[in-house]
Parts: structure tokens; C-alpha cells; sequence
């Protein structure tokens, strides 16, 4: 719509509603109505998430690949694939604001986390498996080992948590009561994600990495942190129950109970 003056409304161009970003202005995070739900994967700085995981995942398949294949490398292999389509998840959900947006973005998300989940437990499958034919007895003895664990639990429960809150909400007394603990999820998808890429990063200290793959520590810490740099700045401060007191981007941030 344009204004008395014949200036489009910057919030149309843009999106209105749940449209601020905890970086940057209003609507620079935002799906714009009539534009495609991939669009998502690279608006904003989505660009830059991209760029940080996929490198990641190239990382860590190109260590793999440039050494014989043996039953262990399904393992690294499964759970970075696994991590990228979980990034996607995140990142395609994002920039929604309608509730046609957010519909279309729930089931975009949820299919991703499928396929991302599905992958991450077969990599899970695959070192258990690999751990038994070995008699490797030392559980958790790494730090990865530890960071994976609390990761592959923290994801199982997201995946509970958001498929039964939108698909299965009477378990929780209904549609508002349900809300309600969205924006929970929503911290807890970005504190399970932050922990996939510190477990990734904690990988490159292994034995297997360090004496047979020597894989770069510095590579692998980057990617995490451009894929941090990429994801953090469109986190939507309204879906948190987070808002900035005050007309411009510089107010503080207030938590709305």
C-alpha cells in the first residue's frame, strides 16, 4: 500500500508483524507476501549461514573421502549431513510472519528436521555399532562423546516437543496453552543447534581425527562460527517473547512474560 505521500509503506515492502531481528531493522529478516519459501534459505544473512555450513560439511567430507572408507566413516559423514539440514530447518522457518508463512514454513520445517534427524540417528546407529564390533568400552570418555550425547538428547526432545505442540497440542490442554511454549522450543532449537557445531568442532580432537584424518581444528571452528554469524542476527526477538523498548533498534531488550 503507498502512502498520502506515493511512497510505498516500507513495512509492506519489507513485513510486518513479528519482523524484528535481534540484529539489524525491522522486516530485514522478514518473508516478503507472494515470494517462494526457499527464498528463506538465503534471505539476509541466511546467505552467510550457508556459506559456514556447507564449507563444514565439504570439511568434513573431504577428510573422510581422501582416506579409505571404512565402516566408522558413515559415522561423520551421516551426522554433518545430518547438521546442514538441520541448519535448513532452521533457517527456512525464520523470516516467517503470516500465518500462511508460518503454516508453509512449519511443514518445510519439519520435513527437513525428518530427513536431519533421521540422519543424525543413523550416524548414532553407526558409531554404537562400530563401538561393540570393537570392544571400545570407554563411553564418553571425549569431550565429543559428552557434547554428543547431550545433543542427540536435546534434539530428540525438540523433535517431541515441536511435532506434538502444533500436530498434538490437546496434550498439552490445547491450541493457547500449547503457544505457549513455542517460544522455548524455539530457544531450545537455537541452544541444541549451537551444541551440534560445538560437538562437530569437538570431533577434530579425537583420536580417529587427529591421527588419521588431521583434519584442520581452525577450519572447522570457522565454519561453526560463520554459521553462528549467519543464523544468530535473524532470530526474531517477538517469537522469543523478547522485544527493544522504544521506537528504534538501539532500545533495550525486555523479556514479555
Amino acid at each position: 500500500m503507498a502512502s498520502a505521500t506515493g511512497i510505498p509503506d516500507v513495512n509492506n515492502l519489507r513485513g510486518t508483524g513479528e519482523d524484528e531481528p535481534l540484529l539489524g531493522r525491522r522486516g530485514d529478516a522478514s518473508q516478503q507476501d507472494g515470494t517462494s519459501l526457499l527464498w528463506n534459505l538465503y534471505l539476509g544473512t541466511a546467505a552467510v549461514a550457508q556459506a559456514g555450513i556447507w564449507v563444514l560439511a565439504a570439511i568434513v567430507w573431504g577428510s573422510i573421502f581422501s582416506h579409505d572408507l571404512i565402516f566408522m566413516s558413515a559415522h561423520p559423514l551421516l551426522n554433518s549431513a545430518g547438521l546442514l539440514l538441520v541448519v535448513q530447518a532452521a533457517l527456512v522457518l525464520q523470516p516467517t510472519h503470516t500465518p500462511e508463512q508460518k503454516r508453509a514454513g512449519t511443514i518445510a520445517h519439519a520435513i527437513f528436521h525428518f530427513f536431519g534427524v533421521s540422519a543424525l540417528t543413523s550416524g548414532l546407529v553407526i558409531i554404537e555399532i562400530n563401538k561393540a564390533r570393537s570392544g571400545h568400552r570407554a563411553e564418553f570418555a571425549s569431550a565429543h562423546a559428552r557434547l554428543g550425547l547431550i545433543f542427540y538428547i536435546l534434539i530428540y526432545a525438540q523433535v517431541f516437543v515441536g511435532f506434538t505442540q502444533y500436530w498434538v497440542q490437546s496434550i498439552y490442554g490445547g491450541e493457547e496453552k500449547a503457544k505457549k511454549i513455542w517460544k522455548y522450543h524455539r530457544v531450545g532449537g537455537y541452544i541444541t543447534a549451537t551444541l551440534g557445531l560445538a560437538t562437530v568442532c569437538a570431533a577434530t580432537w579425537t583420536t580417529y581425527v587427529v591421527n588419521v584424518l588431521s583434519t584442520q581444528k581452525w577450519a572447522v571452528i570457522l565454519a561453526s562460527v560463520i554459521t553462528l554469524v549467519g543464523v544468530v542476527p535473524r532470530i526474531k526477538l517477538q517469537k522469543l517473547g523478547l522485544r527493544r523498548d522504544g521506537e528504534n533498534s538501539e532500545g533495550r531488550i525486555r523479556l514479555d512474560l
